[in-house]
């Protein structure tokens, strides 16, 4: 059995005027949000706790912003990714420029690595890639044949991992290689049914589920590890982007969102679902 729950449980973390939410992570030692509006090329964050938020303009669009170990960020920009210290130093890790492609969704794995995914600007099948980025900017292109690269994660023991090309219309689940960390033996996971909308980014929790954002669809979804579909989160606006587990205990579920159609709310929200469950502590970017 489904469980659903309704839009009117979620409260608006920052109120509307992001492009495109998107990219939600917990900054544990900062005790944070950091999240992206990719059009809007910006970096942003919230605390929580005095509500105090910062923007930090990224100059090109961006489509994901990870805490690093030594303090400061690594972004997924459209050029390659980069390195924000401390104090506002910007330097590029892995500068390489493609003509009409730009960066989507990243990740961070256990051992301090970020997946790093792109897109084509016009959408283009197979014109975008997931590339796995070593901390010293090192890059290995895991697939090449990509659509538009979205949500990514590992289940609890790290032996799997969960991957979204939006257009394809599923989740589908990798095994990880324990030597390498690299992956192998991709397999659908949970298919998106016509008409409910287009997976997005997604997030696992500590129980092994995996939530994935439906685009157009309104809603987020829970699946189990086996795949069945236990929970609805209905979403007041059309485009929800992705979700993250954030707070002091990692129970609070953020939400992005995209600006979309009238008359499905204000689009470019940032959301919390109180208590939802309970998120994996996030990695920092070792670079």
């Amino acid at each position: 059995m489904t469980a659903r729950v309704p839009g009117h449980r979620l409260h608006i973390a920052v109120p509307p005027g992001a492009a495109l939410g998107e990219g939600p992570t917990w900054d544990a030692a900062a005790g944070r949000l950091i999240w992206v509006d990719i059009l809007g090329a910006e970096v942003h964050t919230y605390d929580p706790a005095t509500g105090h938020r910062t923007v930090l303009a990224t100059g090109s669009h961006v489509g994901a912003a990870k805490p690093r170990a030594a303090g400061g960020l690594v972004v997924n920009l459209r050029d390659g990714v980069g390195l924000y210290d401390t104090d506002g130093t910007f330097r590029w890790l892995l500068h390489e420029p493609v003509p009409g492609r730009r960066a989507n969704d990243a990740a961070v794995d256990e051992r301090g690595f970020l997946w790093a995914g792109t897109m084509r600007y016009d959408g283009r099948p197979g014109g975008g890639t997931l590339s796995r980025v070593a901390p010293d900017g090192t890059a290995v292109v895991v697939l090449d044949d990509v659509t538009v690269s979205n949500g990514t994660g590992w289940s609890p023991d790290g032996g799997l991992m969960y991957y979204v090309d939006t257009p394809t219309g599923r989740v589908d689940v990798f095994t990880v290689d324990p030597g390498s960390g690299l992956v192998r033996d991709r397999r659908p996971f949970a298919v998106v049914e016509e008409g409910a909308g287009s997976p997005d980014g997604l997030t696992v929790d500590a129980d092994g589920c995996v939530w994935v954002a439906l685009w157009d669809g309104g809603a987020l979804r829970r699946y189990t590890p086996g795949g069945a579909l236990d929970r609805v989160v209905e979403v007041p606006v059309e485009r929800p982007t992705a979700c993250a587990f954030g707070g002091p205990e990692l129970r609070d579920l953020y939400i992005t969102s995209a600006a979309g159609p009238a008359p499905h709310g204000a689009g470019g929200t940032l959301y919390v679902l109180p208590d939802a469950g309970q998120g994996l502590p996030g990695h920092p970017f070792a670079g």
